[in-house]
């Protein structure tokens, strides 16, 4: 006799369910759904966990497994759309703000409560220098990102230099285990994906009713319409060029969606994102462990809209005009400031610090932005991530790494 098949209820519709549930349980019960936070943390640190062994040995099997020329061309055509998307989004950005005026009629906090809720900015300087790491244990123990990608790549290239000396593949071999053992444990803690974000939420809607949101909802709303504007964009662009059906997207970006508006995290979403450009669009596995944990650290088009719209926000929020000089250098450090910032929820407050502190702006309005950033980290983290496996098509398309039986449906493959 055939088994009759249960009901299955797909992981995006649980996640979506999980996200209602929890708004509206939140919303109801109040401050006490702070109670349930600690299970939602579990789950951020169940992921987190991985995340750092994932990133290097992913780099590193998809360095170290092809040759030197394979890599430069992956590098160099990575680059070239991260470097596009993130000059027009912040571009963007300055158009919407100088529009819309998200800063007008705000009513900013007491300088007070902004000395109890900002930290102490790294310069420029120091930013760029803590790319590389003088310890890269002490590195993975901190979850900084840049240092273990740059390390995983020097140690890619040298494995890949003493698989093609020796002839010894096992150290290869030995990377790429240990990444799918790695991945078999995201997929496990991916199960109760639902209940961490159900628990978040409520935690969110609890203690804050979105009261928070009625007078940022100029801000928000700035960035919802930059991130429809860039989706306008760059879907068409990439279906073109990879030649591929743009109409299939919404259903293919639907999970990753929802854990990046959910999550706002974009640590926490690299896996479902690598396992999703293989399995759903047609990225080549080596491509997709190449781009993904990269595109992580440093495609950021919704970070970069958003930090033009919170500097335009900080100066009209004070009655500051800003001159164009001003402009031009907040586009600047938008974009530096998208290289591998903080990719876990709160690190955008560094970032507000930093802006307001180089570009001599008033401290004060950081507060509000601190107040609403997991919403606007919503906004970010979506467009981060969703424009992170436009690239990876990109690359994979110029490099006939693509598979369009597998993005139209036709062939089922495995990450």
């Amino acid at each position: 006799m055939e088994k009759k098949k249960g009901l299955s209820i797909s992981l995006t519709t649980q996640i979506l369910i999980a996200t209602v549930g929890g708004i509206v349980f939140g919303s109801i019960v109040g401050p006490w759904a702070s109670n349930l936070k600690f299970i939602g943390d579990i789950f951020i640190r169940l992921i987190q966990m991985s995340v750092v062994l994932l990133v290097m040995s992913a780099v590193a099997g998809a360095v170290g497994s092809g040759d030197n020329q394979d890599v430069g061309k992956m590098g160099f055509h990575t680059f070239k759309w991260i470097i596009l998307f993130t000059l027009i989004s912040a571009g963007l950005g300055v158009a919407l703000a100088m529009i819309v005026k998200p800063g007008l009629g705000i009513e900013i906090a007491s300088a007070e409560e902004v000395a109890n809720a900002t930290v102490q900015a790294a310069s420029l300087q120091d930013t760029v220098l803590g790319f590389f790491s003088t310890n890269i244990v002490g590195s993975m123990a901190d979850s900084a990102m840049v240092p273990c990608i740059v390390f995983a790549l020097f140690f890619g290239v040298a494995m890949g230099a003493y698989t093609s000396q020796s002839g010894n593949r096992n150290m290869v071999d030995w990377i790429k285990g240990f990444n799918s053992i790695i991945t078999n444990i995201i997929k496990n803690v991916m199960t109760i994906a639902p209940i961490g974000i159900f628990c978040l939420l409520a935690n969110v809607a609890g203690a804050t009713g979105f009261k928070v949101l009625i007078p940022m909802a100029k801000f928000l709303g700035v960035l919802l319409i930059g991130d429809l504007i860039q989706f306008l964009l760059y879907g068409p662009l990439t279906a073109a060029l990879c030649k591929v059906n743009l109409a299939k997207f919404p259903k293919k970006f639907a999970k990753m969606s929802m854990m990046a508006l959910t999550t706002t995290s974009g640590a926490i979403c690299l896996p479902t994102k690598m396992e999703d450009e293989v399995t759903k669009f047609g990225v080549s596995r080596k491509v997709a462990d190449f781009t993904g944990p990269i595109t992580m650290s440093m495609n950021s088009c919704g970070a970069a809209q958003c930090y033009v719209v919170a500097i335009f926000f900080m100066a009209q929020s004070t009655g500051i005009q800003m001159t164009a000089y001003q402009m031009g250098m907040a586009i600047l450090l938008s974009c530096l400031m998208c290289l591998g910032t903080i990719s876990v929820p709160g690190g955008s407050v560094i970032v507000y610090t930093f802006l307001a502190s180089s570009l001599g702006l008033p401290l004060e309005s950081i507060a509000i932005l601190i107040g609403i950033d997991w919403f606007a980290g919503m906004f970010r983290t979506l467009m981060n991530v969703d424009v992170d496996v436009m690239v990876a098509m990109l690359v994979a398309s110029k490099l006939g790494e693509l598979d369009r039986d597998v993005y139209n449906e036709k062939k089922v493959v495995q990450y």
